[in-house]
Formats: structure tokens, C-alpha cells, sequence
């Protein structure tokens, strides 16, 4: 499998999944702000609550919105080219790191942990439901667009680059790639978009599942 522009090739997959760990370790001591097919954003970093992550919900999020926001504008020139190094791995369902391939959502979530440290949910009906809803005109490089493509709502994802283009893992048999919204079957599909800040509207139960895995990155790296 070969990836465009980008060293990814030259590492072996084990290697990678050190590295990503690594990354989130770095991110805990920097404090940095945190789900495809799907994702609110949680940040990791030594300010989380140590005990009673879960109670303390929303309150906490909002803490870090301010923060989320800063990193997401301040650094999405980084968090693009994080995205178009990817371009060329192949489309696979279920799997989390390029050198297995990647799914719409996983695309996703993959460049948003691995550039900035932050967890999105996994499938992309939740991911919807994370940060604002902002109007086409609006859009921003960083910002996540969704489209309709199986007759479900917001059943696919990917990440504005600007000028009118997104970068994306589209479907079995195709590979991540640039797209243009206004061509006939983005534009068709398109089924809005949000901006990262830190807050969200996920329920109880898929909130637990983003703070979980918080925690055992957290275990994980204590352990290397």
C-alpha cells in the first residue's frame, strides 16, 4: 500500500501504534484539548478530573472549549496536511491506523488523534452531534462535512481543506482522496457540517464510552 507525500510507508505498523501512544502521552502533559462509521470531543490532558470523569459531564467539556478551539484554528494548516498525507490508503472497514486502512469515520478520527490529540467518537452519526452546526458558507479548514450516501443521515464524513474541497475515505474499493462539494454527488449528499468547540449533545452511554477509552490510553501510557 503506498501513501502519497507521506513517511508513513517507511514505518512498520507496530512501530505506529508505539508512536500514537506516545502521542497521547505528550498530549496529557501538554494539556492539550481531546470519536466514524462514528463521534464529543474529550480533552486528554493532566487537567481532567482524576476521579469522576463521567460526573463530571458537560461541566467539564465546556472547560475545555475555549482551549479546543484555539488549537483546532491555530493549528488546521498542521491538521490538513496530517489529512492529505493519508491520501492513497485504501478504504477498510473497522480498523483504526493507514497501514491497515481506513474507513470515512476512522479517516477522520485518525487524523484528528493523531495530530491533536483528540478523541472522536467512532461512527459518524456521532460524530454529528459533536461541536456546532455551522452553515455551508461558514466552512473552515478543519470543520467536518457530512453526507447522506446509504439513505441515512449523516452516514459519512470527512474534513474541509478549503476551497470548496474535502478529503476523505469514500468507499469499498476507493482509497482516501480529494473531492470537490459542489460536483453533482457531494453536492446532492451534502448533509451539513459542524466546528469543533468543545461541546456536544452525545447521550450518557456514548459519552462513558469516549471517557473509558480516556482512561485506558492513560493506563497505556503509564505502562511504556
Amino acid at each position: 500500500m503506498s501513501l502519497k507525500k507521506a513517511p508513513l510507508s517507511l514505518f512498520l505498523a507496530t512501530f505506529v501504534r508505539l508512536g500514537l501512544v506516545l502521542s497521547f502521552a505528550l498530549s496529557f502533559s501538554m494539556a492539550q484539548a481531546v470519536e466514524g462509521s462514528t463521534e464529543t470531543v474529550i480533552e486528554v490532558s493532566k487537567d481532567a478530573p482524576k476521579e469522576g470523569m463521567f460526573q463530571a459531564g458537560k461541566s467539564y467539556f465546556s472547560r475545555v472549549s475555549d482551549r479546543l478551539v484555539d488549537s483546532v484554528s491555530g493549528k488546521s494548516e498542521e491538521l490538513i496536511n496530517q489529512a492529505m498525507q493519508v491520501i492513497g490508503v485504501r478504504y477498510r472497514s473497522d480498523t483504526e491506523l493507514p497501514q491497515s486502512g481506513l474507513d470515512g469515520s476512522s479517516f477522520v478520527g485518525y487524523v484528528f488523534k493523531d495530530k491533536l490529540g483528540f478523541l472522536l467518537p467512532r461512527k459518524s452519526t456521532q460524530m454529528s452531534r459533536v461541536g456546532k452546526p455551522i452553515n455551508r458558507e461558514e466552512l473552515q479548514p478543519g470543520d467536518l462535512v457530512f453526507f447522506n450516501t446509504m439513505r441515512l443521515t449523516f452516514s459519512h464524513v470527512g474534513i474541509y481543506v478549503g476551497d470548496n474541497k474535502f478529503i476523505h475515505s469514500p468507499s469499498k474499493g476507493a482509497n482516501v482522496r480529494l473531492d470537490d462539494l459542489s460536483s453533482l454527488y457531494w453536492d446532492k449528499r451534502f448533509d451539513g457540517a459542524r466546528r469543533l468547540d468543545g461541546t456536544d449533545n452525545l447521550g450518557d452511554q456514548e459519552r462513558q464510552e469516549l471517557l473509558e477509552e480516556v482512561k485506558s490510553i492513560k493506563r497505556k501510557s503509564r505502562s511504556l
